[in-house]
Formats: C-alpha cells, sequence, structure tokens
C-alpha cells in the first residue's frame, strides 16, 4: 500500500496545537502521526487524500497559527525501522508495563512486557490517550472478563489484557493495516484468546462485553456510543478516551441516553479518559 506524507509546520510551535491538528487530520483519513521538527507528519493511504479537504480543514482551524504543508509520495517502507531510527522508544507506564518493540535493547524489566512492532498503527504508549487507558487497564479487575477493544490499532490494550487474565477478547479497526500489525502483535506477544477483525461498529450485532476499550475520537465515540451500550453488559464499564477534557459534556451527554453513567475521568495534557458504567 503507497501512501501520502504530509509534513506540517506550525508557526507558533505548541504541542497542544499539533494534538489538536492530529485529531481532526483523523477525522478526514489521516491513520498515522509522528513528530516533527517543528510540527508534525501525517500519513494517510493514497487513495485517500483529498488536497481540498485539507485545505479547508486548515482553512477552518481553530487556533490562530500559520501552518504550511509539504505533500510527499511514498512506497512502502520498512516501518520498524523508520521507527527505531525515529520516533519509537521504551515506554514504563504506572511502574508496572514495559511497551518496546523487537528491535530494542537494553529493556526496563516490569511486570507486564509488551512487545509493540507498530509499523503504520496508532498505539505504542506513548500518545497520551493510549497511556491513560493502559492506566485505567492496570487498575481495574479483568480477570475472566470478556472485553472489547475498539479502534485497537496496534491491539495493545487487548495484548495487555490478556496478559491480565481477561477472556474472549475481541480487537476491532477499520483499518486493514491496523488489524493486520494486531495479528502480528498479539503473535509476538504469545498471548491466547484475542479474536481480530476489520471493520466498525457494525460488527458487534450479537455480542456482549464485560468492559469496553473503546480510545478513537470523539466524533466516532459519539455517534457509535449506542452501540456500545447495547452490547454492554448491565454494571459493564466503558472506557473511553481520544477526546480533549473540553468534550467531556458533550460525551456525558450521550452516555446518558444510552443509560450510562459517568464515573470518572482522568486527564493528561488535556487529554481524558473517562469511565462509565451501564445502568
Amino acid at each position: 500500500m503507497d501512501f501520502i506524507q504530509v509534513t506540517f509546520s506550525i508557526e507558533p510551535y505548541e504541542e497542544y496545537i499539533c494534538d489538536v491538528l492530529a485529531s481532526e487530520l483523523g477525522e478526514i483519513g489521516f491513520d498515522s502521526f509522528a513528530p516533527a521538527k517543528t510540527g508534525i507528519d501525517a500519513f494517510i493511504p493514497s487513495g485517500l487524500f483529498n488536497e481540498n479537504q485539507l485545505k479547508e480543514l486548515l482553512a477552518d482551524f481553530v487556533f490562530e497559527a500559520t501552518i504550511d504543508y509539504k505533500v510527499t509520495q511514498i512506497e512502502t517502507k520498512n516501518w520498524n525501522e523508520e521507527w527505531e531510527k525515529h520516533y519509537f522508544e521504551p515506554i514504563v507506564i504506572g511502574n508496572e508495563c514495559v511497551i518496546h518493540s523487537s528491535f530494542h535493547k537494553n529493556i526496563p524489566q516490569a511486570k507486564y512486557d509488551i512487545v509493540i512492532d507498530p509499523k503504520m498503527a496508532f498505539g505504542t504508549g506513548h500518545h497520551e490517550t493510549t497511556s491513560l487507558v493502559i492506566g485505567e487497564l492496570l487498575k481495574m479487575d479483568v480477570e475472566d472478563k470478556t472485553l472489547l477493544d475498539m479502534g485497537c490499532g496496534t491491539a495493545i490494550l487487548a495484548i495487555l489484557a490478556a496478559m491480565r487474565g481477561a477472556k474472549n477478547i475481541v480487537a476491532i479497526d477499520v483499518d486493514k493495516w491496523c488489524t493486520e500489525n494486531s495479528v502480528e502483535n498479539v503473535e509476538l506477544n504469545q498471548v491466547k484468546g484475542i479474536e481480530v477483525r476489520l471493520g466498525g461498529a457494525e460488527l458487534l450485532d450479537g455480542l456482549h462485553f464485560d468492559i469496553i476499550l473503546a480510545n478513537i475520537n470523539r466524533n466516532i465515540l459519539l455517534t457509535d456510543m449506542e452501540k456500545y451500550a447495547a452490547c454492554l453488559s448491565k454494571g459493564g464499564e466503558l472506557y473511553m478516551s481520544g477526546f480533549y477534557k473540553e468534550d467531556i459534556p458533550l460525551i456525558e451527554a450521550e452516555a446518558n441516553r444510552n443509560n450510562l453513567q459517568l464515573i470518572d475521568y482522568k486527564e493528561k495534557n488535556n487529554w481524558v479518559v473517562v469511565k462509565t458504567i451501564k445502568q
């Protein structure tokens, strides 16, 4: 698969502006991001790239910043090598979980050792949303629970859940690249009980879960929350991330419409994860 790489230069450069830009780019098909010198590199399959759509997004961008971009057509690369060179370093979360790739050396020791070769898929634990959900997953009781990892990316959350004793785990993503990478990462970690599926919320009909983890983005969460609630057992827990603290009222209102009670939230650099329980 060929990709378009768009390198964005932002003036003035602020990390939170990059985060917001990445979130909005995700809504028009960009599926992977990496830090650049004064902005971010964003990647999108060639067939999904629409430059007019991109220009409209930048024209309506919420922050007053000068954003220039450069478009480059790239062929499929050895993405493990690219991440090794430029982006992905081992990370420890909660003093219990270390996340690294197969090429890393001198890895810190932790209770849960997760190997992720991310290729183009989102989910190495470095982004605030992923680390927030991992932090919650390390605290919750998942032993023998059925669990859904919605928008699984690299399947990092499903893998950790399996290591912590969850059963009958389903990991779903709309991106074929992500589901292929998820299968590879599941095999790398030699965990059992994870079924990876390609698709969206339409796959949830007839399924039932005790716990759902959905780290996607605000608009998809608002659209699909009814589906999540329908397949969640009574007293089951739905954790959602991929949005900002300011978005919590919108998320909570939709949760209430679906008989979900917002119990708590955690924040990191204005990104949040919320915990809801089905009444």
